[in-house]
């Protein structure tokens, strides 16, 4: 038998010919980039990648990946990722969907999709606005966030989708941001080698309708203050000199300093618990004057939704078939005069 060797791509090779039609200085640009550096990198032939958005800024991505790709209705991005991967258990299906998207119209889907750990990636770009709708609010934008549509403050309270996707049970759940593309393509890999849903909220600054949303995180006067990446195995460390740290204090995460401490918490995203990623999907979302969390909160294992689909198929197979009048007068038949 003669085993073919597997293409060698480039980024270029995951490039398509059409124009990008982002407003220049977007944050689309850095992710677009990254899942293009690092789709060379997963060793799977190019026509097994799928890419599936609904409505938004971030949904014209399919047309900018040189690979297959589905630009759906709004909200409905993973109910049909959900047909694509069920009838082809084999593909590569990332879905590509926005904070107005995915969690607005979308929210329903977002929660069962998850709860039933189906096989994809979910990328959620988060810019806490509606962009291609020119600016009104969204389900992440801040309490008395003023926009068009808010123009005295929304009364809304945030969905925070870290909390909302480790509630609905996500096997792998992720934070990364657009100007730190080293560690949002660390955060591709390790989500695109995860069997079932993985879940990776991306902050992305939108300049025109909602610039410096995430200016904390990503100044480097600043960001080092208010942010804390994670580490699998090792304490929660962050500021300017490594100088501070998060203990828990009961179910409440509080900021100490390193020196003289001998109990910073262990960052564990292997537990089956889901209290840990719970509470550090909250930190400086929910909970402000604490550091946000970057990087894998919780990867743990279970069943995928197609595995087990695919094995009742199978099971059903099994059961001795009989003659079609068999079938048909099986269960329960009534006779209609």
């Amino acid at each position: 038998m003669v085993i073919s060797e597997q293409p060698k791509y480039t980024k270029a090779d995951f490039e398509s010919d059409n124009d990008v039609r982002w407003c220049p200085g977007c944050g689309d640009y850095a992710i677009l980039s990254a899942v293009q550096q690092v789709m060379p990198q997963l060793g799977i032939p190019k026509e097994k990648f799928v890419f599936v958005s609904g409505i938004g800024c971030s949904s014209r991505f399919p047309y900018y990946m040189n690979c297959y790709g589905f630009h759906t209705i709004h909200g409905r991005a993973l109910t049909v990722a959900t047909g694509v991967k069920s009838v082809n258990p084999e593909l590569s299906v990332w879905v590509i969907t926005g904070d107005g998207d995915g969690l607005s119209i979308g929210g329903n889907h977002f929660l069962h999709a998850i709860r039933r750990n189906q096989d994809f990636k979910i990328l959620l770009f988060n810019n806490k606005i509606y962009g291609l709708t020119k600016g009104q609010y969204s389900p992440t934008s801040e309490f008395g966030k003023k926009t068009k549509s808010t123009p005295m403050g929304s009364i809304d309270t945030p969905i925070n989708p870290i909390s909302l996707a480790i509630a609905s049970g996500a096997t792998f759940v992720a934070r990364t941001v657009d100007k730190n593309v080293k560690h949002m393509m660390d955060i591709l890999k390790q989500a695109a080698e995860h069997k079932g849903t993985a879940f990776v909220e991306i902050y992305q600054n939108c300049w025109v309708f909602n610039d410096n949303a995430f200016v904390s995180y990503t100044d480097k006067d600043v960001k080092s203050d208010n942010s804390v990446y994670l580490e699998d195995g090792k304490p929660l460390i962050f500021g300017n000199n490594h100088e501070k740290a998060i203990k828990l204090n009961g179910f409440h995460p509080e900021i100490i300093k390193v020196a003289g401490s001998n109990n910073p918490l262990i960052h564990d995203a292997k537990s089956e618990d889901r209290g840990l990623a719970y509470v550090l999907g909250q930190m400086g979302v929910e909970n402000p004057g604490l550091p946000v969390a970057f990087g894998v909160l919780r990867k743990v294992q279970r069943p995928t939704y197609q595995e087990l689909l695919y094995g009742q198929e199978e099971q059903a197979k099994q059961k001795p078939k009989g003659s079609l009048e068999q079938i048909l007068n099986s269960g329960d038949t009534w006779v209609v005069k």
